[in-house]
């Protein structure tokens, strides 16, 4: 059965629809190219018990390499290690009938290809979006646009909102066809990176929100005050759209060096001294999977909206999680 028949839900609708009770929904990387989708399914097998209101579908950019010509000079080629989200997120839709959210990035798209895919995704009967500018490309230092794409979030949002009025690229079009796309944005309890502080970063999102962003769903963060301080903040500086906290489980002693370097947060001192104690990969996933359903406790009985959950490598962590609550 085709995916697009299902009737779908906006993230927006399952928020007010489940009336103050907290929701579930996990985050999940398409395989890589050359792997088939049944590492997918595996991965989403033991999550889907718990009836998450939808699947967030990530996206990482393109990648340039260049190779050696025989005469000497070089190639520039476009390296996409990971499918497209439209149709991963077709296919988790049409074998579990559940509502997808892919990520659209601004990084390695102009903004043709970026109105394609909105346009498949509308067929597809896909009407969530998670709209972000992405991380810069690995060669280089800072963000970059590909020509004629977006520089920042809100310009891709722009875009989106665009084609919920019926307003394509193409000017002149006559009864044109209305997306309906519910739309997510990012937010970061501990700033992004770039931002030269807090303030600074609220202004951003609230632009982003005043645009046309549906809700927010969060950075990941180990320290639940974080996230309360940062609600407190938006709701002081105008932001009233949900907040949807992020979560992430711990599962090896890379990560205490990794995770702040790559995401730009911070770990408390008590899970830090927790993981340096463990002597094996499977303590410090018990630690951290006890230190995930301890924010996750707390977080639903201060009546958060979803915990969404980065499964990104162990789903089985965060199912004994979720089956604990």
């Amino acid at each position: 059965m085709f995916a697009g028949i299902f009737p779908q839900m906006k993230v927006i609708d399952h928020i007010n629809n489940a009336k103050g009770n907290t929701l579930v929904s996990f985050e999940v990387l398409p395989p890589l190219k050359g792997k088939g989708i049944n590492a997918l399914y595996n991965h989403l097998d033991p999550l889907m018990e718990f009836k998450p209101a939808f699947i967030n579908v990530t996206y990482h950019r393109s990648e340039h390499v260049f190779k050696k010509k025989a005469d000497g000079s070089f190639e520039k080629i476009v390296v996409r290690k990971r499918p497209g989200t439209e149709s991963i997120c077709a296919a988790i839709m049409n074998k579990y009938n559940v509502d997808t959210v892919p990520h659209l990035i601004c990084g390695g798209f102009g903004v043709n290809e970026t109105e394609d895919a909105l346009i498949n995704l509308h067929y597809l009967g896909i009407d969530n979006v998670l709209v972000l500018r992405g991380d810069a490309a690995k060669n280089e230092t800072s963000f970059e646009p590909e020509p004629g794409g977006h520089r920042y979030a809100i310009d891709l949002l722009k875009q989106v909102v665009n084609l919920n009025s019926g307003i394509y690229l193409e000017e002149g079009l006559k009864d044109t066809s209305r997306t309906k796309f519910c739309i997510g944005v990012a937010g970061y309890p501990e700033k992004h990176f770039e931002a030269p502080n807090l303030d600074t970063d609220l202004e951003h999102l609230k632009r982003k929100v005043d645009a046309g962003a549906d809700y927010i769903i969060t950075q990941m963060f180990f320290d639940n005050e974080k996230y309360h301080a940062f609600v407190k903040a938006c709701r002081d500086a105008g932001i009233h759209v949900p907040i949807i906290p992020g979560l992430k489980p711990i599962y090896n002693k890379k990560q205490l060096t990794v995770l702040p370097r790559t995401f730009h947060v911070d770990l408390p001192a008590d899970l830090a001294n927790a993981i340096l104690k463990c002597k094996t990969d499977e303590e410090v996933e018990q630690v951290g999977a006890e230190w995930l359903l301890m924010q996750s406790k707390e977080l639903k009985k201060s009546g958060v909206p979803v915990l969404h959950y980065y499964t990104l490598g162990k789903p089985h962590v965060v199912a004994k999680v979720v089956r604990s609550l």
